[in-house]
């Protein structure tokens, strides 16, 4: 066999290892052994198909990082983040409070009410209309 077609070979089971890990790095992986594949079908000697294979391989990697796609997307805690659960930013009605924490009626059931202070620290508890910011387990963590 050339050299050429080692080269393809390594990218192509790379390619297939990357449809398991699902991001997209062992593709840019695949791109410098293709490039690697292309320098050896040209002729060049081994030591310029591996510098070509790493720079080609490396240069996609870092234009990968730096794309959208390559960004690490921020981490949202799943209880505060409404794009997972839809009661978030819905509002409720608290009737009375005993202690920062009441129980309303809401979506049918009992729910316990917590008064989530950290938005707006020294907010006293009122009844009235509050905005659901968190939910823990059957609590809601609601704020003014």
């Amino acid at each position: 066999m050339a050299d050429w077609s080692y080269w393809l070979a390594a990218a192509g089971l790379t390619v297939i290892l990357e449809l398991f890990s699902g991001t997209f790095y062992l593709l840019m992986i695949a791109i410098g052994l293709a490039a690697g594949s292309a320098a050896a079908l040209l002729g060049f000697g081994e030591a310029v198909q591996l510098l070509v294979a790493a720079l080609v391989g490396a240069g996609a990697t870092v234009a990968l990082r730096r794309s959208r796609y390559g960004k690490q997307q921020e981490r949202v805690d799943a209880a505060r983040d409404p794009n997972v659960n839809l009661d978030i930013g819905q509002t409720v009605h608290v009737p009375e409070w005993q202690d920062n924490a009441a129980r309303v009626m809401y979506r049918g059931a009992l729910w316990d009410v917590e008064l989530d202070t950290s938005v707006a620290p020294g907010v006293v508890a009122t009844p009235g209309q509050y905005t659901i910011r968190e939910v823990r387990g059957s609590r809601l963590i609601v704020a003014a």
